[in-house]
Protein backbone atom coordinates (compact mmCIF):
# COMPACT_ATOMS: atom_id res chain seq x y z
CA UNK A 1 0.00 0.00 0.00
CA UNK A 2 1.05 3.00 -0.46
CA UNK A 3 -0.43 5.99 1.64
CA UNK A 4 -0.13 9.66 -0.49
CA UNK A 5 -0.04 12.54 0.82
CA UNK A 6 -0.72 12.04 4.12
CA UNK A 7 -0.29 13.78 7.66
CA UNK A 8 1.65 11.30 9.77
CA UNK A 9 3.57 11.51 13.55
CA UNK A 10 7.51 11.01 12.50
CA UNK A 11 10.08 8.48 14.40
CA UNK A 12 10.68 11.67 16.93
CA UNK A 13 6.71 11.90 17.37
CA UNK A 14 6.95 14.79 15.32
CA UNK A 15 3.94 15.70 12.96
CA UNK A 16 4.55 16.03 9.50
CA UNK A 17 2.16 16.89 6.39
CA UNK A 18 2.04 15.86 3.07
CA UNK A 19 3.96 13.07 3.38
CA UNK A 20 4.20 9.68 1.09
CA UNK A 21 4.83 6.18 3.55
CA UNK A 22 5.21 3.15 1.05
CA UNK A 23 4.65 -0.48 2.50
CA UNK A 24 6.28 -3.38 1.37
CA UNK A 25 6.63 -6.72 3.06
CA UNK A 26 5.51 -6.11 5.90
CA UNK A 27 7.43 -3.52 6.09
CA UNK A 28 7.46 0.55 6.00
CA UNK A 29 9.93 0.60 3.06
CA UNK A 30 9.40 4.17 2.15
CA UNK A 31 8.83 8.05 3.77
CA UNK A 32 9.20 11.39 1.76
CA UNK A 33 7.33 14.13 0.95
CA UNK A 34 7.72 13.44 -2.90
CA UNK A 35 5.98 10.21 -3.84
CA UNK A 36 8.35 7.16 -4.17
CA UNK A 37 10.18 6.56 -7.84
CA UNK A 38 8.60 3.36 -7.40
CA UNK A 39 5.22 4.04 -6.92
CA UNK A 40 3.58 1.97 -9.44
CA UNK A 41 5.16 -1.09 -7.61
CA UNK A 42 3.39 -0.64 -4.00
CA UNK A 43 -0.23 -1.75 -4.95
CA UNK A 44 -3.19 0.44 -3.91
CA UNK A 45 -3.01 3.97 -3.36
CA UNK A 46 -4.34 5.29 -0.25
CA UNK A 47 -5.62 8.77 -0.89
CA UNK A 48 -4.30 10.90 2.82
CA UNK A 49 -6.93 13.72 2.77
CA UNK A 50 -7.77 14.68 6.21
CA UNK A 51 -5.79 11.41 7.60
CA UNK A 52 -3.23 11.47 10.33
CA UNK A 53 -1.05 8.30 10.63
CA UNK A 54 0.30 7.17 13.80
CA UNK A 55 2.28 4.58 14.91
CA UNK A 56 -0.04 1.49 15.66
CA UNK A 57 -0.70 1.17 19.62
CA UNK A 58 0.60 -1.64 22.14
CA UNK A 59 -1.24 -2.61 24.51
CA UNK A 60 1.08 -3.36 27.74
CA UNK A 61 -1.25 -4.77 30.06
CA UNK A 62 -4.30 -7.07 29.16
CA UNK A 63 -5.75 -10.24 30.17
CA UNK A 64 -7.67 -10.79 26.63
CA UNK A 65 -10.72 -13.66 27.40
CA UNK A 66 -11.87 -11.24 30.20
CA UNK A 67 -14.69 -9.68 27.36
CA UNK A 68 -16.56 -12.62 28.95
CA UNK A 69 -16.75 -10.90 32.22
CA UNK A 70 -17.45 -7.30 30.49
CA UNK A 71 -20.14 -5.37 32.80
CA UNK A 72 -20.14 -8.59 34.89
CA UNK A 73 -17.98 -7.83 38.18
CA UNK A 74 -18.66 -4.21 39.08
CA UNK A 75 -18.59 -1.47 41.87
CA UNK A 76 -16.25 -4.23 44.09
CA UNK A 77 -13.34 -3.29 46.02
CA UNK A 78 -10.02 -5.55 44.12
CA UNK A 79 -10.20 -8.35 47.17
CA UNK A 80 -14.60 -8.94 46.48
CA UNK A 81 -13.75 -8.34 42.83
CA UNK A 82 -11.32 -11.46 42.39
CA UNK A 83 -12.25 -13.74 45.51
CA UNK A 84 -16.30 -13.24 45.13
CA UNK A 85 -16.42 -12.34 41.15
CA UNK A 86 -13.89 -13.23 38.83
CA UNK A 87 -12.35 -16.16 40.35
CA UNK A 88 -15.59 -17.84 40.37
CA UNK A 89 -16.51 -17.31 37.27
CA UNK A 90 -13.06 -17.83 35.48
CA UNK A 91 -13.48 -21.49 37.41
CA UNK A 92 -15.76 -21.94 34.88
CA UNK A 93 -14.53 -20.70 31.30
CA UNK A 94 -14.22 -23.66 29.47
CA UNK A 95 -11.18 -24.36 26.92
CA UNK A 96 -14.08 -23.50 23.52
CA UNK A 97 -14.57 -20.10 25.26
CA UNK A 98 -11.40 -18.82 25.21
CA UNK A 99 -10.63 -18.68 21.62
CA UNK A 100 -13.82 -16.58 20.95
CA UNK A 101 -13.48 -14.09 23.84
CA UNK A 102 -10.07 -13.60 22.95
CA UNK A 103 -10.98 -12.95 18.87
CA UNK A 104 -13.64 -10.75 20.32
CA UNK A 105 -10.80 -8.41 22.20
CA UNK A 106 -8.79 -8.79 19.10
CA UNK A 107 -11.49 -7.21 17.09
CA UNK A 108 -11.47 -4.02 19.58
CA UNK A 109 -7.83 -3.83 19.80
CA UNK A 110 -7.76 -3.69 15.83
CA UNK A 111 -10.91 -1.18 15.75
CA UNK A 112 -9.19 1.19 18.15
CA UNK A 113 -5.89 1.00 16.06
CA UNK A 114 -3.85 -1.50 19.13
CA UNK A 115 -2.14 -4.43 16.79
CA UNK A 116 -0.37 -6.27 19.93
CA UNK A 117 -0.50 -6.50 23.48
CA UNK A 118 0.90 -8.26 25.84
CA UNK A 119 -1.61 -10.65 27.49
CA UNK A 120 -1.68 -12.51 30.96
CA UNK A 121 -4.03 -15.28 31.05
CA UNK A 122 -4.72 -19.26 30.57
CA UNK A 123 -5.32 -21.48 27.66
CA UNK A 124 -2.09 -19.67 25.68
CA UNK A 125 -2.81 -22.46 22.94
CA UNK A 126 -6.50 -21.16 22.59
CA UNK A 127 -5.04 -17.20 22.94
CA UNK A 128 -3.11 -18.11 20.19
CA UNK A 129 -5.11 -19.37 17.98
CA UNK A 130 -7.87 -16.27 17.81
CA UNK A 131 -5.09 -13.89 17.65
CA UNK A 132 -3.18 -15.41 14.51
CA UNK A 133 -6.89 -15.66 13.00
CA UNK A 134 -7.24 -11.90 13.86
CA UNK A 135 -4.01 -10.74 12.34
CA UNK A 136 -2.95 -9.30 15.31
CA UNK A 137 0.16 -9.48 17.72
CA UNK A 138 0.51 -10.40 21.42
CA UNK A 139 3.36 -11.59 24.27
CA UNK A 140 1.17 -14.27 25.97
CA UNK A 141 2.13 -15.33 29.65
CA UNK A 142 -0.06 -18.55 31.14
CA UNK A 143 -0.26 -17.61 34.93
CA UNK A 144 -0.38 -19.95 37.77
CA UNK A 145 -2.46 -18.80 41.67
CA UNK A 146 -0.05 -20.94 43.83
CA UNK A 147 0.04 -20.65 48.16
CA UNK A 148 1.19 -24.16 48.90
CA UNK A 149 4.80 -23.62 49.73
CA UNK A 150 5.45 -27.35 49.20
CA UNK A 151 3.64 -27.73 45.91
CA UNK A 152 6.82 -27.23 43.23
CA UNK A 153 5.99 -24.95 40.12
CA UNK A 154 6.56 -28.54 37.69
CA UNK A 155 3.47 -29.57 39.53
CA UNK A 156 1.07 -26.67 38.05
CA UNK A 157 -1.04 -27.13 34.98
CA UNK A 158 1.02 -23.92 34.31
CA UNK A 159 4.54 -25.66 33.82
CA UNK A 160 3.22 -28.63 31.63
CA UNK A 161 1.29 -25.56 29.10
CA UNK A 162 4.74 -24.01 28.34
CA UNK A 163 6.31 -27.36 28.22
CA UNK A 164 3.54 -28.17 25.44
CA UNK A 165 3.59 -24.25 24.16
CA UNK A 166 6.40 -22.47 24.07
CA UNK A 167 7.92 -24.93 21.27
CA UNK A 168 4.81 -24.88 19.06
CA UNK A 169 3.99 -20.97 19.91
CA UNK A 170 6.85 -18.51 20.76
CA UNK A 171 8.32 -17.26 17.58
CA UNK A 172 4.89 -18.82 15.88
CA UNK A 173 3.28 -16.85 12.69
CA UNK A 174 6.90 -15.18 11.85
CA UNK A 175 7.00 -14.02 14.56
CA UNK A 176 3.94 -12.21 15.98
CA UNK A 177 3.53 -14.68 18.66
CA UNK A 178 5.75 -14.65 21.30
CA UNK A 179 5.63 -16.41 24.81
CA UNK A 180 6.82 -14.31 27.93
CA UNK A 181 6.72 -16.09 31.67
CA UNK A 182 4.46 -14.70 34.23
CA UNK A 183 4.00 -14.29 38.31
CA UNK A 184 0.56 -13.05 39.04
CA UNK A 185 1.67 -11.28 42.11
CA UNK A 186 3.70 -11.32 45.40
CA UNK A 187 0.39 -11.83 47.15
CA UNK A 188 -0.74 -14.60 45.21
CA UNK A 189 2.75 -16.27 44.56
CA UNK A 190 4.54 -18.23 46.69
CA UNK A 191 8.70 -17.37 47.03
CA UNK A 192 9.54 -20.93 45.76
CA UNK A 193 7.43 -21.17 42.70
CA UNK A 194 8.48 -17.31 41.97
CA UNK A 195 12.09 -18.44 42.01
CA UNK A 196 11.36 -21.69 39.50
CA UNK A 197 9.40 -19.36 37.33
CA UNK A 198 12.53 -16.68 37.34
CA UNK A 199 14.81 -19.95 36.87
CA UNK A 200 12.29 -21.09 34.19
CA UNK A 201 12.42 -17.25 32.36
CA UNK A 202 16.10 -17.32 32.32
CA UNK A 203 16.57 -21.13 31.30
CA UNK A 204 14.39 -20.31 28.25
CA UNK A 205 15.14 -16.53 27.27
CA UNK A 206 11.55 -15.28 27.90
CA UNK A 207 10.62 -11.97 29.56
CA UNK A 208 8.04 -11.78 32.52
CA UNK A 209 4.99 -10.06 33.32
CA UNK A 210 3.14 -9.76 36.50
CA UNK A 211 1.15 -7.34 39.03
CA UNK A 212 3.74 -4.88 41.36
CA UNK A 213 1.70 -2.68 44.07
CA UNK A 214 -1.77 -2.53 42.24
CA UNK A 215 -2.86 -1.32 45.92
CA UNK A 216 -2.32 0.08 49.08
CA UNK A 217 -3.35 -2.84 51.22
CA UNK A 218 -1.05 -5.20 49.01
CA UNK A 219 1.89 -3.59 48.91
CA UNK A 220 1.79 -2.94 52.17
CA UNK A 221 0.93 -6.37 53.55
CA UNK A 222 3.86 -7.12 51.65
CA UNK A 223 6.67 -5.56 53.74
CA UNK A 224 4.46 -7.94 56.66
CA UNK A 225 5.62 -10.93 54.78
CA UNK A 226 8.89 -9.71 53.19
CA UNK A 227 10.90 -8.84 56.29
CA UNK A 228 9.94 -4.87 54.98
CA UNK A 229 10.69 -5.26 51.50
CA UNK A 230 8.01 -4.04 49.49
CA UNK A 231 7.35 -5.87 46.28
CA UNK A 232 9.58 -4.35 43.98
CA UNK A 233 12.15 -4.82 46.51
CA UNK A 234 11.04 -8.60 46.83
CA UNK A 235 11.23 -9.53 43.48
CA UNK A 236 15.02 -7.35 42.62
CA UNK A 237 16.08 -9.95 45.69
CA UNK A 238 15.11 -12.72 43.71
CA UNK A 239 16.55 -11.64 40.90
CA UNK A 240 13.37 -11.46 38.71
CA UNK A 241 14.84 -8.29 37.10
CA UNK A 242 17.70 -9.94 35.32
CA UNK A 243 15.21 -10.34 32.62
CA UNK A 244 12.51 -7.93 30.44
CA UNK A 245 10.26 -7.39 32.62
CA UNK A 246 6.90 -6.30 32.50
CA UNK A 247 5.44 -4.68 35.69
CA UNK A 248 1.80 -3.88 35.53
CA UNK A 249 0.25 -1.01 37.85
CA UNK A 250 3.19 0.19 40.11
CA UNK A 251 0.46 2.46 41.64
CA UNK A 252 1.78 2.54 45.19
CA UNK A 253 5.76 2.15 44.63
CA UNK A 254 8.19 4.35 46.26
CA UNK A 255 11.02 6.30 45.89
CA UNK A 256 13.59 3.87 46.67
CA UNK A 257 11.26 1.40 44.27
CA UNK A 258 11.50 3.76 41.18
CA UNK A 259 15.34 3.74 41.66
CA UNK A 260 15.09 -0.16 41.26
CA UNK A 261 12.84 0.00 38.43
CA UNK A 262 15.29 2.60 36.76
CA UNK A 263 18.36 0.59 37.59
CA UNK A 264 16.71 -2.83 35.48
CA UNK A 265 15.09 -1.15 32.64
CA UNK A 266 11.81 -2.91 34.22
CA UNK A 267 8.88 -1.48 31.95
CA UNK A 268 5.77 0.01 34.13
CA UNK A 269 2.59 -0.46 32.65
CA UNK A 270 0.30 2.10 33.74
CA UNK A 271 -3.61 1.17 33.17
CA UNK A 272 -4.89 4.95 34.64
CA UNK A 273 -8.39 3.14 33.54
CA UNK A 274 -8.70 0.47 35.45
CA UNK A 275 -6.72 1.18 38.64
CA UNK A 276 -9.53 4.30 39.07
CA UNK A 277 -12.74 2.01 38.33
CA UNK A 278 -10.87 -0.40 41.25
CA UNK A 279 -9.86 2.57 43.54
CA UNK A 280 -6.49 1.42 43.55
CA UNK A 281 -5.60 5.35 43.16
CA UNK A 282 -2.77 6.25 40.01
CA UNK A 283 0.68 5.47 39.72
CA UNK A 284 3.43 8.33 40.21
CA UNK A 285 3.58 8.58 36.66
CA UNK A 286 5.29 12.10 36.31
CA UNK A 287 8.07 11.15 38.86
CA UNK A 288 8.66 7.81 36.86
CA UNK A 289 8.71 9.76 33.55
CA UNK A 290 11.21 12.55 35.46
CA UNK A 291 13.09 10.15 36.70
CA UNK A 292 13.62 7.93 33.19
CA UNK A 293 11.74 4.64 33.62
CA UNK A 294 10.16 3.06 31.19
CA UNK A 295 6.56 3.26 30.89
CA UNK A 296 3.86 1.87 28.97
CA UNK A 297 -0.07 1.97 28.80
CA UNK A 298 -2.32 -0.76 29.36
CA UNK A 299 -5.91 -1.46 29.01
CA UNK A 300 -6.50 -4.71 31.78
CA UNK A 301 -9.28 -6.42 31.78
CA UNK A 302 -12.52 -6.19 30.83
CA UNK A 303 -13.69 -6.49 34.06
CA UNK A 304 -11.89 -3.48 35.83
CA UNK A 305 -11.56 -1.28 32.57
CA UNK A 306 -14.75 -2.32 30.11
CA UNK A 307 -12.97 -1.37 27.20
CA UNK A 308 -9.96 -1.81 25.15
CA UNK A 309 -9.87 1.93 23.49
CA UNK A 310 -6.37 3.08 24.05
CA UNK A 311 -7.80 6.83 23.46
CA UNK A 312 -9.30 6.51 26.78
CA UNK A 313 -6.59 5.56 28.73
CA UNK A 314 -4.22 7.74 26.66
CA UNK A 315 -6.47 10.89 27.99
CA UNK A 316 -6.45 9.39 31.75
CA UNK A 317 -3.11 8.79 31.11
CA UNK A 318 -2.09 12.83 30.02
CA UNK A 319 -5.10 14.29 32.47
CA UNK A 320 -5.01 12.65 35.79
CA UNK A 321 -1.65 13.90 37.06
CA UNK A 322 -2.65 17.09 36.11
CA UNK A 323 -5.27 17.61 38.82
CA UNK A 324 -2.39 17.18 41.69
CA UNK A 325 -1.50 20.53 40.43
CA UNK A 326 1.24 20.99 37.81
CA UNK A 327 -0.41 21.50 34.35
CA UNK A 328 2.88 20.92 32.80
CA UNK A 329 3.51 17.38 33.78
CA UNK A 330 2.79 14.14 31.06
CA UNK A 331 2.63 15.80 27.81
CA UNK A 332 1.32 14.87 25.18
CA UNK A 333 4.44 13.89 22.77
CA UNK A 334 4.91 11.62 26.20
CA UNK A 335 2.11 9.67 26.33
CA UNK A 336 1.81 9.07 22.87
CA UNK A 337 5.65 7.09 22.85
CA UNK A 338 3.79 5.33 26.03
CA UNK A 339 0.80 3.93 23.89
CA UNK A 340 3.31 2.97 20.87
CA UNK A 341 6.99 3.10 21.12
CA UNK A 342 7.44 2.21 24.54
CA UNK A 343 4.87 -0.80 24.81
CA UNK A 344 6.73 -2.62 21.45
CA UNK A 345 10.44 -2.51 23.28
CA UNK A 346 8.19 -3.96 26.69
CA UNK A 347 7.39 -6.78 24.55
CA UNK A 348 11.09 -6.93 23.00
CA UNK A 349 10.08 -5.99 19.36
CA UNK A 350 12.54 -3.67 18.67
CA UNK A 351 11.41 -2.60 15.45
CA UNK A 352 8.20 -1.53 16.19
CA UNK A 353 6.22 1.46 17.31
CA UNK A 354 7.45 4.01 14.95
CA UNK A 355 7.14 5.38 11.64
CA UNK A 356 10.25 5.00 10.13
CA UNK A 357 11.69 3.17 7.23
CA UNK A 358 12.91 -0.39 7.90
CA UNK A 359 10.41 -0.83 10.62
CA UNK A 360 7.48 -2.74 11.03
CA UNK A 361 4.44 -1.48 9.23
CA UNK A 362 2.18 -1.10 12.40
CA UNK A 363 0.25 1.58 11.55
CA UNK A 364 -3.26 3.65 12.56
CA UNK A 365 -4.72 6.35 10.34
CA UNK A 366 -7.52 8.53 12.18
CA UNK A 367 -9.71 10.48 10.07
CA UNK A 368 -9.78 13.87 10.88
CA UNK A 369 -12.34 15.50 9.16
CA UNK A 370 -14.64 15.62 12.49
CA UNK A 371 -15.13 19.06 14.25
CA UNK A 372 -13.31 17.79 17.21
CA UNK A 373 -9.98 17.58 15.22
CA UNK A 374 -10.64 21.39 14.07
CA UNK A 375 -8.41 23.91 14.40
CA UNK A 376 -5.28 22.28 13.96
CA UNK A 377 -3.55 24.29 16.40
CA UNK A 378 -1.34 21.24 17.38
CA UNK A 379 -1.89 18.05 16.29
CA UNK A 380 -0.20 15.69 19.29
CA UNK A 381 -2.78 18.06 21.57
CA UNK A 382 -5.87 16.80 19.58
CA UNK A 383 -5.17 13.48 19.20
CA UNK A 384 -4.38 12.72 23.08
CA UNK A 385 -7.45 15.63 24.56
CA UNK A 386 -9.75 15.31 21.80
CA UNK A 387 -8.84 12.57 19.89
CA UNK A 388 -11.16 8.77 20.12
CA UNK A 389 -10.79 5.24 19.00
CA UNK A 390 -13.86 5.85 16.83
CA UNK A 391 -11.41 8.18 14.88
CA UNK A 392 -9.66 5.33 13.34
CA UNK A 393 -9.97 4.03 9.94
CA UNK A 394 -7.70 1.83 9.04
CA UNK A 395 -5.16 -0.82 11.13
CA UNK A 396 -2.45 -2.50 9.84
CA UNK A 397 -0.16 -4.77 11.27
CA UNK A 398 2.90 -5.85 9.50
CA UNK A 399 1.66 -4.69 6.45
CA UNK A 400 -1.38 -6.22 6.55
CA UNK A 401 -4.36 -4.58 7.23
CA UNK A 402 -6.87 -5.94 10.20
CA UNK A 403 -9.22 -3.14 10.51
CA UNK A 404 -11.02 -0.90 7.89
CA UNK A 405 -13.78 1.09 7.52
CA UNK A 406 -16.08 -1.08 9.91
CA UNK A 407 -14.87 -4.07 8.79
CA UNK A 408 -12.23 -7.07 9.90
CA UNK A 409 -11.35 -8.77 6.80
CA UNK A 410 -10.18 -11.62 8.40
CA UNK A 411 -13.27 -13.15 10.49
CA UNK A 412 -16.87 -12.89 10.73
CA UNK A 413 -17.25 -10.39 14.04
CA UNK A 414 -21.09 -10.57 14.41
CA UNK A 415 -20.44 -14.14 14.79
CA UNK A 416 -17.74 -13.68 17.17
CA UNK A 417 -19.97 -11.42 19.15
CA UNK A 418 -23.16 -13.99 19.26
CA UNK A 419 -20.81 -16.46 20.50
CA UNK A 420 -19.24 -14.56 23.48
CA UNK A 421 -22.08 -13.34 24.35
CA UNK A 422 -23.89 -16.97 24.99
CA UNK A 423 -20.71 -18.22 26.37
CA UNK A 424 -21.50 -15.03 29.20
CA UNK A 425 -24.96 -16.08 29.72
CA UNK A 426 -23.91 -19.74 30.13
CA UNK A 427 -21.53 -18.96 32.67
CA UNK A 428 -23.11 -16.87 35.19
CA UNK A 429 -26.17 -19.36 34.77
CA UNK A 430 -23.76 -21.90 36.09
CA UNK A 431 -22.56 -19.43 39.35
Amino acid sequence: MLFKDISILDENFDHKAHQWVGVKDGKIAYIGDVPPADAAEYGEAYDGTNRLMMPAMYNAHAHSPMTLLRGYAENATLHDWLNKLVWPFEAKITAEDYHSATLLSCAEMARYGVVSFSDMYFRAEQRAEAIIEAGLKANLADGVIAFDPDKPYSDYDAYQVYETALPKLHGADDGRILMDQTIHAEYTTVDPVVRDIIAYAKEHGLGVQLHVSETQSEHEECKGRKNGMTPVQYFESVGLFDVRTVAAHCVWVEDADMAILKEHGVFVASNPASNLKLGSGFAPIPKMLARGLNVCIGTDGMASNNNHDMFQDMYLFAMIHKGMGDPTVVTPKETIRAATRMGALAQGRKDCGLIKEGFKADLAVLDTSGPSWWPMTDPLCNLVYAGHGSDVVLTMCDGRVVYRDGEWPRFDIERVKAEVSARTKRIISEL
